[in-house]
């Protein structure tokens, strides 16, 4: 029997390393290592990063590898943070706390599904449709070590706010709104998004300097700023007069295609 090594084998691994990251975070978060938790799922994101530009940098991107890499995503960034939810809040609530707790999960992998029934090319795109499944596990770990298993919040706000935090996580992602991919920082992009790329870096050194404290308010400032431009956009487009609202959905349409590998 030979044994063929594709081009593919790299970028697969990576993807891999991805699902590894993602059970050890379970592992961890079942014995209350909340801090190891977040971490490995840190890491997850950083092989899911990887997997797609090793795709692209063989040409070796595939229905095969985008499916994969959705199975993958589907357990680093929508099991385990919710997994993470369950055992530092919801498990008090017995039976019900597991379907809240699994919620973010839930409706990670119908926004992973959508996706993968969209996707027409492997070229990268300006928007998501919907919040990304790696942010929203960026925005539920942050909130859980930086805050909810700190004195940065009062106890009986913490019942209230976890919740809050789950659900509209979970809501973000299986919206139709758009919200900006990480554009590379190449000359290119610096020409056409200097004030994205900036933002960007500020929140980079801003979560450096603050030990990590103040990602999940910019995460939050990314989920409801983006949801509330949107909807600025979308109403203005309603109101405007009917040559103007087709000029909009021409522009609009050019970036209707969504791409994350």
């Amino acid at each position: 029997m030979k044994l063929r090594i594709t081009r593919s084998i790299v970028p697969n691994l990576l993807t891999l390393a991805n699902l590894f990251s993602g059970f050890t975070a379970i592992v961890h978060t079942a014995n209350l290592e909340f801090e190891k938790a977040a971490l490995f799922i840190l890491m997850a994101a950083i092989f899911d990063m990887l997997d797609g530009a090793m795709a692209r940098l063989f040409n070796s991107a595939s229905e095969f590898g985008v499916e994969l890499d959705s199975l993958c995503d589907a357990v680093s960034f929508g099991v385990a943070p919710s997994y993470m939810l369950y055992k530092a809040h919801f498990e008090q609530y017995g039976e019900m706390g597991i379907l809240l707790a699994a919620i973010p999960a839930l409706a990670g992998v119908v926004r992973l599904a959508r996706f993968n029934v969209k996707l027409n090319s492997y070229e990268d795109k300006k928007y998501f449709y919907g919040l990304p499944i790696p942010s929203g596990a960026l925005t539920i770990i942050s909130y859980l070590i930086f805050f909810y298993l700190t004195d940065r919040i009062p106890e009986n706000i913490k019942d209230y706010l976890t919740p809050f935090v789950s659900f509209g996580v979970a809501t973000a992602m299986v919206t139709m709104i758009k919200y900006h991919n990480i554009p590379k920082p190449t000359k290119r992009n610096f020409k056409e998004s200097p004030l994205l790329l900036l933002a960007i870096a500020a929140a980079i050194i801003l979560g450096v300097l603050t030990k990590g404290v103040s990602i999940f308010p910019t995460m939050v400032i990314y989920v409801l700023g983006t949801a509330l431009i949107r909807t600025g956009i979308w109403i203005k487009a309603k109101t405007s007069p009917e040559d103007e609202i087709e000029e909009y959905i021409d522009d609009d349409d050019s970036d209707n295609e969504e791409i994350e590998l």
